[in-house]
């Protein structure tokens, strides 16, 4: 881990933003937005980006920024998907609450301001939800977005309008609890290159089952990715990969409820 922190000064908040060829996205400018807003806050803090085993020139430009940039650290690990990169983060992790939010800043690491009241209202978990209307999103995508919205909640979550924004918090104690109960971490085959992930709906599932109070906020979203890792079979063909992944994680949540895999934890 590149820049290890010192144990006698333990953060408020730790945000942990994966890291799989975001290449582009970094050279935007993207950790200079996390930065900025941070070093204006009052409390401490660290930001954690793993390395999820990227083949592109990511880890050479977090590793150059990082370099000089305080309270900043580069962990690496072997490639094994967003939920493994998280977990990664999490392990690490020194703050009270954490963050995670994704390399392309789609939610800004502005809204934050919007998450960290919540948890002295009593709140254990804090996400953010991207609304009706999602800047960036094609008519298709907001049309399937809705559909998918309204059937998921017949079944599991139903007070959760968005499960799929990339910009969640929760206490960490609630993270170390609940992240290792993924069966995304029971599959014995290792992700080969970028995969549509819906382990969220697992994750705020337990959460729930556990009986952590969970609150949603609403907060701003505009599509600004430009990794061309995810872009790259197009949207319409992208969209259908993601829609097709989360009803399968529904429904396998639905399974496993059933099969009583949950039951013992």
């Amino acid at each position: 881990m590149s820049g290890e922190p010192t144990v006698d000064s333990r953060p408020h908040l730790s945000v942990i933003i994966p890291c799989y060829n975001e290449e582009k996205n970094l050279r935007r400018g993207v950790l200079a937005e996390v930065q900025r807003y941070l070093a204006e806050q009052d409390y401490p803090w660290e930001v954690l980006i793993v390395n999820d085993g990227s083949t592109d020139g990511s880890r050479a430009l977090v590793q150059e920024f990082v370099a000089d940039a305080e309270h900043f650290f580069l962990l690496d690990i072997p490639h094994g998907g967003k939920p493994a990169a998280v977990w990664a983060g999490i392990q690490r992790a020194r703050g009270e609450i954490v963050l995670f939010t994704d390399m392309d800043q789609s939610t800004p690491i502005g809204e934050l301001g919007k998450l960290l009241p919540w948890y002295e209202a009593g709140f254990d978990v804090v996400i953010g939800s991207r609304g009706i209307s999602r800047e960036g999103f094609s008519v298709i995508r907001q049309v399937g977005s809705i559909v998918f919205r309204a059937l998921r909640r017949m079944f599991i979550l139903r007070d959760i309008s968005d499960t799929q924004c990339g910009f969640k918090s929760c206490r960490r104690e609630a993270a170390v609890r609940v992240f290792p109960r993924l069966q995304f971490f029971k599959r014995k085959a290792r992700p080969q290159g970028w995969k549509v992930s819906a382990y969220d709906v697992e994750l705020l599932y337990l959460f729930e089952r556990a009986g952590y109070a969970i609150k949603e906020v609403e907060v701003e979203w505009e599509n600004r990715d430009e990794s061309d890792t995810k872009g790259q079979s197009g949207e319409l063909s992208r969209y259908l990969k993601e829609s097709v992944e989360m009803a399968k994680e529904v429904l396998r949540v639905q399974v496993n409820r059933m099969r009583g895999l949950y039951d013992a934890d």
